[in-house]
């Protein structure tokens, strides 16, 4: 029989997971112990080993519940029967604000994910490619001949470049928050995206 967890056990669990993922984004990967992470969280060292195997296990359990958490949203997104404009619009300013509250954590996925087995990399990385197809079909549904023309892929990435590096430079106390960011980012896409021109799909011999 599985042991009963203790009602604060997924809080105080959560709680080490954001301070580990900030000695992370901070130091490296390689740079931190156990000891530290440990520390930052006021607990002890044995405390720690009962909520993670080891210091793997907390880097996969940082970048599992990051896109996990990414994954939902777009779900969540698509639930709600938009209109496509309103959906692709509402999917790129949540991310925006997403990523601006969890600049840790998307620094550690994007920068620390290498150090994971190869298997465990791959699994985080199906998933994020789930969330990249969800947002080029929701591309699609607001221009459908982009697909055809072999775009739609390669719009969503252009989409992402916008905005999965603005934890480098986006700052809590600047004088651009994130929420002004997100509409910022949806306004530049949508006044861009009508502008697109379709071209043939290139021949591979």
């Amino acid at each position: 029989m599985a042991r009963k967890r203790a009602p604060g056990f997924e809080a105080q669990r959560e709680d080490m997971l954001a301070e580990a993922a900030r000695l992370f984004a901070q130091q490296g990967f390689s740079a931190t112990s156990m000891n530290q992470v440990a520390e930052a969280c006021g607990v002890a060292k044995p405390t720690l080993y009962h909520y993670f195997q080891d210091k793997n296990d907390l880097l996969a359990q940082i970048c599992d519940s990051h896109v996990h958490a990414l994954l939902a949203l777009v779900e969540e997104v698509k639930a709600k029967g938009l209109a496509p404009d309103a959906e692709l619009r509402a999917l790129i300013e949540r991310f925006t604000s997403v990523y601006a509250d969890a600049q840790d954590q998307h620094r550690v996925l994007t920068s620390e994910i290498k150090f994971l087995a190869d298997a465990e990399r791959q699994r985080l990385l199906d998933v994020e490619r789930r969330v990249v197809a969800e947002f080029a079909a929701a591309l699609t549904r607001v221009r459908p001949e982009l697909q055809d023309a072999q775009l739609h892929k390669p719009l969503t990435m252009l989409l992402f470049g916008m905005i999965n590096w603005t934890f480098t430079w986006l700052r809590p106390d600047g004088d651009l928050s994130p929420e002004a960011l997100a509409s910022v980012v949806s306004d530049l896409f949508f006044g861009g995206l009508g502008a697109v021109q379709l071209r043939q799909p290139a021949v591979h011999s």
